[in-house]
């Protein structure tokens, strides 16, 4: 089984990148396609290797948390390997371990793919198996609550707080966010999902 792989990215989709690995083309579907884009140097992704009758899928992260965090995911009833990958692109390792262990029912089901059902069983599935939270943001902040500024009211308790905080977790600054938030907002229906919106935000970062 491939644990990792180290290469350059050549080729990015809204769903993967082509990862070439001494001139092997490898396809990698990757939560955030669009933020691995932004550099030509060697990156290094923590592999899981899902095998199907059908197909043979590579599934990559940029932390050893994400492919823990992925993998505990896929053991919950109704998860794929889709869904567990929206998931993650919308919300960091420790945010939804922290919403798992407080069973904040109303950030979950925020999470593209997921319903109550299923964050019921996230819950009762998971709740013993994760341990501690990492270290990282306090709850409030990982589950959407936005720093305070001229746009955090609106984005309060809505699908863009919780695409902006997992574009907080890639490196993005908040003036990149605000200028990707500005630029989108007059298009925004109401009805986006946070990987939605994401993916909207990426495209508009990765073009400057």
């Amino acid at each position: 089984m491939i644990d990792f792989l180290r290469g350059r990215v050549v080729h990015v989709e809204p769903e993967y990148v082509v990862l070439d690995v001494r001139d092997v083309g490898y396809r990698v579907f990757t939560p955030n396609p669009y933020a691995l884009s932004r550099t030509e140097e060697t990156i290094q992704l923590y592999i899981h290797h899902h095998v199907r009758e059908d197909a043979i899928q590579l599934f990559g992260f940029t932390t050893r948390e994400e492919q823990s965090m992925f993998r505990k995911l896929l053991d919950v009833s109704g998860i794929g390997p889709r869904v567990a990958l929206g998931v993650l692109s919308a919300g960091r390792p420790e945010a939804l371990a922290s919403a798992i262990q407080q069973e904040n029912l109303s950030f979950l089901t925020k999470l593209p793919g997921i319903g109550k059902k299923t964050a019921q069983r996230m819950i009762l599935d998971l709740k013993d198996k994760l341990g501690a939270v990492q270290e990282g943001l306090p709850f409030a902040a990982a589950a959407g609550a936005p720093a305070a500024g001229p746009a955090a009211g609106a984005e309060s308790d809505s699908a863009w707080a919780i695409a902006r905080e997992a574009l907080a977790g890639l490196g993005y600054r908040d003036a990149e966010l605000d200028r990707a938030w500005h630029a989108l907002k007059d298009k925004v229906k109401g009805d986006e999902t946070p990987e939605g919106l994401m993916k909207q935000a990426l495209q508009q970062l990765f073009q400057g």
